[in-house]
């Protein structure tokens, strides 16, 4: 299978240092150097769209702007690009949801996937007004996807459970296609709504054998539901003509974060319920000094952030090798980034992208200006 590739859209603002944000950590004064306005973001997502990327995803939470009103308004600035919406189940009502991703859809002409999430920090979904503890909540999401799936398929749904409640729920309209769900998550719980209702299993960068470990066991749990999930990464960039020039890179972003920063940011991320961010904080355990997880896989970016924390690092062939030893563990969907995420998109579309083209992993149009 020919692999997407998708870009990311920093509505939490952008940089040419490492904004943070996520799982109780703050995003710092770098996310004030290019405020998210409509005019940056659209500029971002014309480049990708141009540059031959199939989407963009965007973030959820307090410290980022809401991902369904900026994405629609994108959604007029561009042609193609598929967005990857993030949103939290159990915020909205399922039938609202599924209604309101039903006319984002059919309004935008298909360009809609949604990436599911669930809410890691049980602090930050109380000031939403959700107080449920983080088992709670996915048994909720899976209810949430259990409605919204059977009102996409145009069925009128009389649902009582445990979390959610509806009577007599049916669309008028349906979504032209049905989303694709991406979800993500490393905890047993997570696990299991994944292997039930994900389209797209997505994960964070961890080295290849940790990864292959996590898509063996949703392909187990997933095949006891009769259902055959693909799989995606989430993984920053630093790619260039040569490894010396990414390194290089790599090592002026380190050179800017400041001790004080990354020690305030990983006391925030430990306390995070996170099993992800767990993993992501287990790579480099805070040290400066254990940075490169694996050949070409750098870990500094979460030194200062949550969330996804690695980058792949090197010369555009490098990173094209470690992109496609991705994808023979079974890969399809590659979300990247890289700041500042308008130039980099660039240095990916124009570095990366022609040489996955080349050795067949893209189709024929991805990775050319047109």
């Amino acid at each position: 299978m020919a692999l997407s590739v998708h870009w990311f859209l920093p509505t939490t603002g952008d940089s040419r240092q490492v904004v943070g944000g996520g799982h109780g950590s703050t995003p710092g004064a770098a996310g004030t150097d290019r405020p998210p306005s409509l005019g940056y973001l659209g500029q971002i997502a014309r480049a990708a769209e141009q540059l031959g990327f199939a989407g963009a995803l965007t973030p959820t939470g307090p410290w980022c702007e809401d991902a369904w009103l900026t994405t629609a308004m994108l959604t007029g600035l561009t042609e193609r690009l598929t967005f990857l919406v993030a949103f939290r189940p159990g915020l909205v009502a399922p039938t609202l949801a599924a209604q309101m991703a039903t006319t984002y859809q059919n309004l935008s002409g298909g360009r809609l996937a949604l990436n599911v999430v669930t809410g890691g920090e049980s602090k930050e979904q109380r000031a939403y007004g959700d107080f449920l503890d983080k088992d709670g909540r996915y048994a909720r999401a899976d209810e949430f996807l259990s409605v919204t799936g059977r009102l996409w398929r145009g069925e009128r749904v009389d649902h009582d459970g445990p979390h959610l409640r509806v009577d007599g729920a049916r669309l008028t309209r349906l979504p032209d296609p049905v989303p694709q769900v991406y979800f993500g998550g490393s905890s047993p719980a997570a696990e299991r709504v994944a292997a039930r209702h994900a389209d797209v299993y997505l994960t964070w960068g961890e080295p290849p054998d940790r990864v292959a470990e996590k898509i063996e066991r949703i392909r187990t749990l997933a095949a006891a539901q009769g259902r055959r999930p693909r799989f995606g990464i989430r993984l920053h960039t630093i790619t260039r003509d040569t490894a010396a020039e990414a390194w290089s890179e790599a090592d002026r972003l380190l050179a800017g974060m400041d001790p004080a920063r990354i020690r305030d940011t990983q006391q925030a991320l430990a306390l995070s319920e996170s099993e992800g961010q767990r993993r992501m904080r287990e790579l480099h355990g805070g040290e400066v000094g254990r940075l490169e997880v694996y050949p070409n896989l750098w870990a500094g970016f979460g030194l200062v952030r949550g969330g996804a924390g690695t980058a792949l690092v090197g010369s555009h062939t490098e990173v094209a090798d470690r992109i496609e030893e991705y994808h023979r563990l079974g890969v399809d969907e590659f979300v990247l980034s890289g700041v500042p995420h308008l130039e980099e998109a660039y240095r990916v579309g124009e570095g990366l992208l022609p040489v996955l083209t080349a050795r067949g992993l893209l189709s024929t149009g991805a990775g050319r200006r047109g």
